[in-house]
């Protein structure tokens, strides 16, 4: 390609340049206001205080995101800002965000580890704990295993149908990813309402839960994510090459999938213990 090819492929609304300059915006502010506002509030709740101000905040989040979004949104899909080298900054700064979510996992498992390979005299040694019945892996774990790795695959193929152009895979893809992502998340919250501990009965509830938790946390988030990636799709946002977003998405998935993998092997099977089930 000829040096004014080039220049005339990068060059967008009048721009001599490929990068995206963003405009002022307010999000980062309210963004900021909310959250402080929220976790102050949550703190205050619990404490006996009134839940007004944790409810601030969370509607300020939401109000933010769905703002913030609509704009990178416009930016990406309607004004042209989202250059082939736009899209290489945002995917250094997906797997950098991805990274630091690794590290947030590594706490969890650190705690579990260093109370399960060194039990201290407070719990007589032992792992899992005197008294605690642990979950049978083989059971609604192993569901849950299956339909996150099913997940997986639809994603996959909801991607590459989108690189090859086919627009009611892609949709079909999206949709069964989605269900599956619901359905784990429904798994899930009845196996705690079945769990034998609570989060506070010792080391091996709080960071079982702790771990566990924060991943079907970052489930539904995922699942939010890919459900507006669907009603992008359904309206023709994304193009075979140029679609970071949902990109982004089906990254964030298989993210979310590898972490169960870990747990499941690390938290449920071999933190399981001699009796599972209580069976």
């Amino acid at each position: 390609m000829a040096p004014a090819d080039s220049a005339a492929e990068y060059t967008h609304h009048g721009h001599k340049h490929p990068y995206h300059l963003v405009d002022p915006s307010v999000w980062p502010a309210v963004g900021a206001a909310a959250a402080g506002a929220l976790f102050i509030g949550a703190v205050w709740y619990m404490h006996e205080g009134s839940w007004w101000l944790m409810a601030l905040g969370f509607v300020g989040i939401a109000v933010t995101m769905v703002g913030w979004w609509r704009d990178v949104i416009r930016e990406a899909t309607f004004e042209g800002y989202h250059t082939p080298i736009v899209q290489i900054g945002m995917r250094y700064g997906m797997a950098l965000f991805i990274a630091s979510e690794v590290m947030f996992f590594v706490a969890w498992f650190w705690a579990y580890f260093n109370a399960g390979l060194f039990p201290p005299a407070a719990i007589e040694s032992q792992w899992p704990p005197p008294g605690i019945v642990t979950f049978d892996p083989w059971d609604l774990p192993f569901l849950n295993t299956l339909i996150l790795l099913m997940s997986g695959v639809t994603v996959t193929w909801a991607h590459h149908a989108l690189k090859e152009g086919n627009r009611r895979h892609v949709l079909q893809g999206l949709g069964l990813t989605i269900g599956l992502g619901i359905l784990f998340t429904c798994v899930q919250a009845y196996e705690y309402s079945h769990a034998a501990f609570a989060f506070s009965d010792g080391i091996y509830p709080s960071t079982f839960f702790m771990a566990t938790g924060f991943h079907g946390f970052h489930v539904l988030v995922g699942t939010i994510f890919l459900i507006v990636c669907f009603f992008r799709a359904y309206k023709d946002h994304f193009k075979p090459d140029h679609h970071f977003g949902f990109e982004a998405a089906a990254w964030y998935w298989h993210f979310v999938d590898v972490v169960w993998l870990f747990l499941f092997c690390c938290i449920y099977l071999w933190g399981a213990g001699p009796n599972p089930g209580g069976h």
